[in-house]
This record gives structure tokens, C-alpha cells and sequence, in this order.
């Protein structure tokens, strides 16, 4: 994908660096030996016990529970406890912006021609986990879309993992997902989600699952919409990466993830959708760069 040229957008909120930390680096393991006195010290006082049994918690969370307790050497010193970005992330950062500032051109002037007004998204880049409108989440949700706060949420580590678990490699795949992301909004500002969430209440939890894959594969229509325009008036695709969003849009369809977790499909189970169904949504939006075709309901 051609990007590097793109104007890079307003509406990032870069979180990054003030995301908590995974627990278990030597940094933090050698500060937990360092407190072992003040540990066993706590150990014979009610209080004390109280506070170990929260550390605990937050252990198996995943953080450093010596933030807890605010005896991490690191707080002392904020430099030392800075998270530092390296060149690659930095660099994801700024394709994730791009194409960002591309999405808000191009469903600008798709609402434009609809007689509509577009309100443009903040994406917001966190580390390891993340607090939203919507609630809190970690970095193994992927990234999502909150309607409460209408802002996309992503951690630049679900591109590795779409590479490496996924076998979805190739920038426009990770263009995809964001596209496919801001396909959510799309559809918070025409008054889908919320027709959907009051049609949920009133049915079964299978009739639910039925109208979320709706949701999830007309933002995967919404999601070729973009690279229609994407092509069509930026002239920003390269030769593969239809291929490579397709091989992302198959990579997840819930009956190869549910296929390769546990070796059988469970349809009544399904959210997003089959991996064939994803892929026809979005060469539909692809092919035809017409809002109205992106009806999945």
C-alpha cells in the first residue's frame, strides 16, 4: 500500500506510553526481591496481609503489584519508568494515522454524496491495556470500537499477531482491520448499532449472535468501500493487497478461528461471521463503492 505520502490525521490519541506494564520483566522481578524484607514485614499485620492479597491480585492480572504499593523504584524516577517506542512502532504509528486521515477523506465525501454529515473518529494507540467509555480492555481483546466515546482502540502489537497467528501478513491486512474498525463508527452515526442493540434485548441469545455477524460483515463491506475509493481517487493500492485484506478477511472468519481452536464450527456461536461471508462483504464493498449495496440486514 502507498501511504507514506498521505497527510497523517488529527485525530490520533497516542496512549502508548501511558499504558501499565506487563508484570515480569528483570526490572520489575529484581524490585520484588528487593521489598522481600518489607514483604515479610507486611506479612504479620492484618493491614499488611489486606495489601499483599491486593498485590496478589494484580499479580495474576498481569501487572506489577508494586505499583499497588507504591514502592516500585522505577516511580521514583520518571524517566527510568518511561516506556520508550521503538522505530517500528513509530513507524506503525504513522502508517495507523494515514490511513486514518484516508478513511476521514473518503467517507467524508461518501456522506457528502448521501446527503449526510460525517463526524470523524479519534483513534486512540494504547499498550497492553487500555480504559474506554465502553469499559476496560487488554491488549488480547484486538482492536474495537466503542460507541460510547466513538473512538477506535488499538494496540500496534495485534499486527504481529496478525502476521504471526493469524498468517495474515501485509500492510493493507492491517489497513483492513482499521477500516474495518472505523466501519463500526460508520454505522454508530447512521443509527445501526444502536437499532441492533435495541433489537437484541427483545430476542434469544442465538438471534443476538445472528445480528452481530450482520453488523460485523457490513463493516467488512464498509471496509472495501474505502479501498474502493482507496484506489479509485488515492491511487494508494499496490498489486497483492486486495489479496492480502481477503486473506485477513478469511483468516478470521469465526469457522477458521473456531476450527483451529478446537477442531469443530459451532454456527449458533457465530459473531463476525464465516470466513467466505467476510471475504464476499467486502470485495461487495470493494466492487461496487456504493454505500446502500453494504445492506447485510
Amino acid at each position: 500500500m502507498k501511504w507514506e505520502r498521505n497527510r497523517r490525521s488529527t485525530n490520533v490519541e497516542d496512549r502508548r506510553n501511558e499504558s501499565p506494564q506487563r508484570f515480569g520483566s528483570n526490572t520489575q522481578k529484581g524490585s520484588i526481591l528487593a521489598f522481600l524484607p518489607i514483604i515479610k514485614m507486611l506479612i504479620g499485620t492484618k493491614i499488611g496481609r489486606i495489601v499483599l492479597i491486593v498485590g496478589a491480585i494484580a499479580y495474576f492480572m498481569g501487572f506489577n503489584p508494586l505499583s499497588l504499593l507504591d514502592m516500585n523504584p522505577a516511580s521514583q524516577n520518571n524517566s527510568s519508568a518511561q516506556i520508550v517506542n521503538t522505530k517500528e512502532d513509530d513507524k506503525d504509528a504513522q502508517f495507523v494515522s494515514a490511513v486514518l486521515a484516508q478513511t476521514e477523506d473518503i467517507w467524508n465525501k461518501v456522506f457528502a454524496a448521501n446527503a449526510l454529515r460525517y463526524k470523524e473518529p479519534t483513534l486512540v494507540l494504547f499498550r497492553n491495556s487500555v480504559r474506554s467509555a465502553c469499559g476496560s480492555a487488554s491488549s488480547q481483546t484486538g482492536p474495537f470500537y466503542c460507541p460510547a466515546d466513538k473512538k477506535v482502540y488499538l494496540d500496534l502489537s495485534f499486527f504481529n499477531e496478525l502476521s504471526s497467528k493469524f498468517n495474515a501478513s501485509g500492510d493493507f491486512a492491517q489497513a483492513y482491520v482499521i477500516a474495518h474498525e472505523v466501519g463500526h463508527h460508520v454505522q454508530n452515526l447512521l443509527g445501526t448499532l444502536s437499532e441492533v442493540q435495541k433489537e437484541k434485548q427483545k430476542v434469544s441469545s442465538i438471534k443476538q449472535n445472528a445480528l452481530q455477524v450482520r453488523v460485523e460483515l457490513q463493516a467488512d463491506c464498509y471496509a472495501g468501500l474505502w479501498a474502493h475509493y482507496s484506489k479509485k481517487d488515492f491511487d494508494s493500492l499496490e498489486q497483492g493487497d486486495i489479496e492480502e485484506a481477503l486473506n485477513a478477511a478469511n483468516a478470521i472468519g469465526d469457522d477458521t478461528l473456531q476450527k483451529r481452536a478446537q477442531g469443530h464450527v459451532v454456527p449458533d456461536s457465530f459473531t463476525h461471521g464465516t470466513s467466505a461471508q467476510r471475504m464476499a462483504w467486502f470485495k461487495k464493498g470493494f466492487d461496487t463503492g456504493d454505500l446502500n449495496t453494504c445492506n447485510t440486514f
